[in-house]
């Protein structure tokens, strides 16, 4: 991966910085684990609250721009989910319209309506385009907002999975995570594999380790 996406490390540093001096405060932030929260400090962007997010894109966050959740926003992400309360299975399907819903809410707004499926800085096309820390990132996000909202019934976001294996030239790739409450069962959530508004793959992660 380029070093491209230092400058843009280093000043969202400088504003956490300056905000800091200003006494200026996010709005608070949802619990989290250490993995998940190092999704945000690793590229020094504040975490998601229940009023909004960073989108992270062009490859490792190198752009970024806030979602701030309207009253629409959170009407629409409630009536899908609402479709997901009669089974885990149900709410895994919802999940997946939320993240198309999402996916929908942000292309035209940041260009990534022209996004390609498992995108890398081989495309040359960073400002169009979710590398697999992007979609991490996002997806993580979005799930904490719907698990703050109490739109999760039957799972809760777990922490990030990672898979590559050079041996059997088995590419590095993340994904946001679902556990399923019940059977404790960890869920993928994996925008990256799929194009615009193409629904994410949700499998075990013992079957999306094996995958390429």
């Amino acid at each position: 991966m380029r070093n491209a996406g230092m400058p843009t490390r280093l000043a969202g540093a400088i504003a956490l910085f300056v905000m800091a001096l200003a006494g200026i405060q996010p709005a608070k932030a949802l619990e989290m684990s250490p993995a998940i929260a190092a999704l945000y400090t690793t590229v020094s962007i504040y975490p998601p609250s229940a009023k909004s997010m960073t989108v992270c894109y062009g490859f490792v966050c190198r752009r970024r721009e806030i979602l701030d959740f309207s009253a629409g926003d959170r009407s629409a992400l409630t009536q899908i989910m609402a479709a997901g309360h009669a089974s885990a299975a149900a709410e895994r399907a919802a999940v997946q319209k939320a993240v198309i819903w999402f996916d929908r809410r942000m292309g035209p707004v940041i260009g990534t309506n022209k996004r390609v499926a498992k995108a890398d800085f081989r495309y040359f096309d960073d400002k169009h385009n979710f590398d697999c820390w992007d979609t991490t990132r996002n997806t993580t996000s979005l799930l904490l907002v719907l698990q703050e909202w109490q739109l999760l019934k039957y799972h809760m976001v777990g922490d990030p999975h990672y898979r590559g294996n050079t041996l059997v030239l088995q590419t590095p790739h993340n994904t946001a995570v679902l556990v399923e409450r019940a059977t404790r069962m960890q869920w993928v959530v994996d925008l990256w594999p799929r194009g615009y508004l193409q629904p994410p793959d949700v499998m075990t992660v013992e079957r999306w380790v094996t995958e390429d």
